[in-house]
């Protein structure tokens, strides 16, 4: 394959990118179909070659016709396929909810466990390039919600290579969601095939004033948030969710009472939202042991703009985080200077390594 640097530090795209390729190779049963596999740009590069590599009976692309093919995917699962589709966007999948809730998600249970969906549905989340309400929203609550659905997104390319491949090998429908800003981000990946745990959180950082819980993209900037607030002497720990559905309760839990004060950074709008069900979690778990009630910090209840002007405003990032960890431990918030962020800034764009438009 020859992507990924003889050290190993592995570009989340080219972890994915891996995965992909060594599940293919791993299993003749594996196959990829879905909008821009075949791109000249292949999904930010996870998928450049494949089509070349398997063939163009096990790697395609589809035609706009989300619901359709969704269906026979499902289908061709049915029959011992284990099929991963990628819908580009998550925005675009929405014309496939009917297939994805009412036949991928149920038919283990409707069949008393005798029949499987082992498919894996790709999608991309997040902000950037202006590309507004319809084409960059992040809807992972809508898709936790079901049950039969297992909903996981990775935050750094260890884990999304090992997740993937999870994912392929699971019996259950899998939605895969991946946060376009994360795809240049880089961290050691094995070059052998493995898999990491699609039901378990992971601590990356232990702290003792205040717990933030995140994910995805929202975890990296959770964790410079971290770097900020340690200038300070403030020190927090940092629990990566990996999975939405099923949720960890006993790592959230554990995580919360270490240090009595709990920040839930969701990259989604606030109402029915995975915060939402930590939230209550919380209440109901540890009701009385906290130090001061959580907080949760999210999109506004609005949709994603599409103007720098407002989307300045609207993704909950690093300075956002940091000054909610201060607000909760009594201090004051600081200004967007002290976290090397002047007025000029657009904040809709990724750094400058970063390509559109997807």
């Amino acid at each position: 394959m020859g992507r990924v640097n003889s050290d190993r530090q592995c570009q989340f795209s080219d972890a994915i990118y891996e995965g992909l390729y060594q599940s293919l190779a791993h299993d003749a049963c594996v196959s990829l179909i879905g909008l821009g596999v075949t791109d000249p740009k292949g999904i930010f590069g996870t998928t450049l070659g494949l089509e070349e590599a398997f063939g163009e009976k096990r790697v395609m692309d589809m035609p706009t016709s989300e619901n359709a093919m969704t269906g026979i995917v499902i289908g061709a699962s049915l029959t011992g396929a284990r099929p991963i589709l990628n819908h580009q966007r998550i925005d675009f999948a929405l014309l496939s909810l009917d297939q994805i809730i009412n036949n991928a998600a149920k038919w283990h249970y409707t069949f008393n466990g005798q029949m499987k969906v082992p498919i894996v549905i790709r999608m991309i989340i997040g902000m950037g390039w202006g590309q507004g309400s319809q084409h960059s929203q992040s809807l992972q609550s809508i898709f936790a919600h079901i049950p039969g659905l297992k909903v996981v997104m990775p935050s750094n390319a260890y884990d999304a290579k090992g997740m993937l491949t999870a994912a392929v090998q699971d019996d259950n429908p899998v939605i895969f969601l991946e946060h376009r800003w994360l795809h240049h981000m880089q961290d050691y990946v094995p070059k052998e095939y493995y898999c990491c745990d699609l039901d378990h959180a992971k601590l990356l950082k232990k702290g003792a004033d205040l717990t933030i819980i995140s994910s995805s993209f929202w975890t990296t900037e959770s964790l410079l948030a971290a770097k900020y607030l340690e200038k300070d002497g403030i020190s927090v720990s940092i629990l990566d969710l990996r999975s939405v559905m099923p949720l960890d309760k006993v790592a959230i839990i554990d995580a919360s009472k270490q240090t009595g004060r709990v920040l839930i950074v969701d990259g989604a709008y606030p109402h029915c939202s995975v915060a939402s069900e930590i939230m209550a979690l919380l209440s109901e778990s540890l009701w009385g042991r906290l130090k001061c009630a959580p907080r949760r910090l999210t999109f506004p209840a609005c949709p994603t703009p599409t103007s720098h002007a407002l989307a300045n405003h609207y993704y909950p990032r690093y300075w956002k985080i940091a000054n909610s960890v201060r607000k909760m431990l009594g201090y004051d918030e600081k200004p967007l200077n002290a976290y090397d962020i002047d007025e000029h800034t657009k904040l809709d764009i990724p750094n400058k390594e970063f390509t559109g438009p997807f």
